[in-house]
């Protein structure tokens, strides 16, 4: 396959991946501004949940129409489940330093949960396509 070739696909295969992820972002932001504004927990403490909703709906989406699962659900599941459970300790402790360090993100809170999330993508997709598919690029 050319270079060419490859580079489309796997423009196609993170497009689909921003795709879903931008579904199971939505469920974690709704969770997340949910908890922090409705029964104001801190930005902190809201983290986890949503990002733990947020991690189920986006393995669902990835299993029908992303990846091409290479083994079985239940060991994808939980090799997937070791990878989320990375992304939320990244997430929670950038959300930390944010929340906690840096005065114009503690009035920002969409900025900085944005700003998590775009680092957290990456890293996602990655390692999600490791665990589907036996690739890593």
């Amino acid at each position: 396959m050319a270079l060419i070739d490859k580079l489309k696909t796997l423009l196609q295969l993170k497009l689909k991946y921003a795709a879903s992820a931008g579904i199971a972002t939505a469920v974690d932001y709704g969770i997340f501004f949910s908890l922090k504004n409705l029964l104001h927990y801190s930005a902190t403490y809201a983290q986890p949940p949503a990002y733990a909703a947020g991690v189920i709906v986006n393995f669902l989406l990835q299993k029908r129409f992303v990846f091409e699962l290479k083994r079985s659900a239940w060991s994808a599941f939980g090799l997937a489940l070791v990878v989320s459970m990375g992304g939320l300790l990244l997430s929670t402790a950038i959300i930390y330093l944010l929340d906690n360090y840096i005065p114009f993100f503690q009035q920002q809170t969409l900025l900085a949960k944005l700003l998590t999330s775009g680092i957290v993508f990456f890293y996602n997709f990655y390692l999600k396509r490791l665990v589907f598919e036996g690739k890593f690029i």
